[in-house]
């Protein structure tokens, strides 16, 4: 299975979606559009009440009282019961659109606790908090509003127009003609190019969300290192990109919407309701107190036609917003085995690993490696090489395309996911720290630990100190009483990985981001755990790699050159050129 198998789903047919969302809730909603509907054809009363009077008070001879007020009781027993029945519709609506909303975000909060973590790392923060934040809010108006709109789009014309096809079905077809210009200008809307504009849109908004997500989250690591040049110009980069997609849709959107609004304008559509009854009074073919409920009604006709419109791009809207939603659940989580396996020791093999993100494009190409307890093992090589990918197997962000990763003489896959993170911590460059104490924070992964374990962890980390200064100590919220620096987050994240005490530790330049005299003290806690642990990282600075005892090599996702590093060093080879190339580039100089 690949990664794309686990990342990649195809995606629910839009109307398949809709339906299944509803599926738990039909009843409820059945309920709102039946409300609706009455409160609708309700809703007419009071129209018809005045049409009736005008036509009553026009007609010759004597006026009928009683019958004038049975009109107006009519009329208003109409509106009170519109009033009724669309606040039952409208109240029943926001409670099942709450609790439809509550179930998606569980849905997603609970996959996404069970999501491959590698799938995770390769999902930009800002598109999934669209996602679990304003796609679901997309339901909203699908769900609360959009049966209201839809059933006065649909059921108070079709009402209306048997009553005015029973008063004169010559002036209705000419009411009519501006609903029919409108309705031969939504197939303009649909066009492909609209099609693709509106999914440019929607790219783009995420977009623009990641990048702001991103670009707050990262300030400290960015102004630390004086990036925040670089950071701010991929922002505006972002912005300019939403501004020139967002230009192009309302170009496309904007003649054939302001066609449909002068079409459905009331004055266009009162000046043809007048001109059409007009020559038909004139010519002797119709009284002139039958020009009155189309005056009104006519009238009618066009707004539910233009809530329509408003309507299907909610429709749309929340179509498009489920289709990602089922997106995020159609994703796979790594199968659990039925019989977990417990390993035997912490020895880790990586037998024939091949791995692929993409078909046809594999990043791993048969790895061979042997992890002894006891040992540290530093990976090497260029940007782009499949270190990374390397190092996330062990703790299985992804299971391997072919071949197999053993832990204590048990394939991963075998398993249980809580029996594989008690042995297997992981520190990486990308820090992400939770909006609690700093004690908090580092006891993450053992909850019961003792404010001592806490230290001594921290102590290791070579972030103790730092930690002092903060305004109340272990105790201060990061994120809201202070905020720490992208090297003070790798330590205490490194802190944590200790305070588990898993025998095996991974890390994927977690100190990336600290200065030397730290990341000097941090190799000495290393050494001094070796003896106890099996440890495989990524040397962000080449002298990291001299206290390993076996360099691994990678060149294009295939190993290619493995041992000590000083006899590595002795030999002349591709490492020993990576070294010398790196040393050069630190003294300012050019490799040669």
């Amino acid at each position: 299975m690949t990664a794309t198998d686990l990342a990649q789903r195809r995606r629910p047919a839009a109307g398949q979606s809709m339906s299944r969302l509803l599926r738990p809730h039909a009843w409820s909603f059945a309920a709102v559009v039946v409300l609706q509907v009455i409160g609708a054809v309700a809703g007419l009363a009071p129209l018809l009440a005045v049409v009736e009077l005008g036509r009553v008070l026009l007609s010759p001879g004597l006026l009928d009282q009683g019958h004038v007020w049975f009109v107006v009781f009519a009329g208003a027993a109409g509106l009170l019961v519109r009033l009724l029945f669309t606040a039952a519709s409208s109240g029943l609506g926001h409670v099942l659109d709450g609790r439809v909303q509550l179930t998606l975000r569980r849905q997603l909060a609970a996959r996404l606790g069970r999501v491959p973590i590698g799938w995770l790392s390769r999902r930009r923060t800002g598109e999934l908090a669209k996602v679990v934040g304003e796609d679901v809010s997309a339901v909203h108006p699908f769900i609360a509003h959009t049966p209201g709109e839809l059933v006065s789009a649909f059921v108070v014309p079709l009402v209306s127009l048997v009553y005015l096809f029973a008063v004169d079905w010559r002036l209705t077809l000419i009411t009519l003609i501006p609903v029919a210009l409108a309705m031969a200008l939504v197939p303009l809307l649909m066009l492909p190019a609209r099609t693709r504009e509106q999914q440019e849109f929607d790219a783009a908004m995420g977009r623009i969300a990641g990048s702001v997500v991103e670009f707050v989250q990262g300030i400290a690591v960015v102004k630390v290192f004086g990036g925040s040049g670089r950071a701010h110009r991929a922002f505006l980069s972002a912005v300019d990109d939403f501004v020139a997609v967002f230009s192009r849709w309302v170009r496309g959107m904007s003649v054939v919407a302001a066609g449909m609004q002068l079409a459905l304008a009331p004055p266009f559509v009162l000046l043809v309701v007048l001109a059409g009854g007009a020559a038909l009074i004139t010519t002797g073919s119709m009284a002139a107190a039958d020009l009155l409920p189309f005056l009104l009604l006519g009238l009618g006709l066009t707004a539910p036609v233009a809530a329509l419109g408003h309507g299907f791009d909610d429709v749309q809207a929340a179509r498009r917003a489920i289709g990602r939603i089922r997106e995020v659940l159609a994703v796979r989580p790594l199968p659990e085995p039925a019989r977990p396996a417990v390993p035997r020791g912490h020895r880790v093999e990586l037998r024939g690993v091949r791995f692929a993100y993409e078909d046809g494009h594999e990043v791993l190409r048969g790895i061979d490696l042997v992890l002894e307890p006891g040992t540290v093992t530093a990976i090497v090589g260029p940007s782009g090489s499949g270190k990374s990918t390397l190092v996330r197997l062990l703790p299985r962000f992804f299971d391997p395309t072919h071949g197999s990763v053993v832990l204590g003489g048990v394939d991963l896959r075998e398993i249980g996911g809580r029996e594989l993170y008690r042995m297997v911590s992981f520190v990486f460059q990308d820090v992400h720290l939770l909006r609690a104490s700093v004690a908090d924070n580092i006891a993450l992964a053992v909850p019961h630990a003792g404010p001592d374990d806490v230290v001594r962890a921290a102590r290791l980390a070579g972030i103790h100190d730092r930690i002092l200064e903060l305004p109340r100590g272990y105790d201060t919220v990061i994120g809201e009483e202070a905020g720490l620096s992208g090297g003070e987050a790798q330590r205490i994240a490194l802190a944590r990985a200790l305070l588990a005490d898993a025998p095996v530790l991974v890390l994927d330049e977690a100190t990336s981001f600290a200065d030397p005299q730290t990341e000097q003290a941090v190799r000495r806690a290393l050494a001094r755990l070796a003896g106890e642990r099996t440890i495989l990282l990524i040397a962000h600075r080449l002298e990291t790699v001299t206290g390993a005892d076996t360099v691994v090599m990678l060149e294009n996702g295939e190993i290619v050159e493995r041992g000590g590093p000083a006899a590595l060093l002795a030999r002349g080879g591709r490492f020993a050129a990576f070294w010398q190339s790196h040393r050069t580039v630190l003294r300012g100089g050019r490799p040669r």
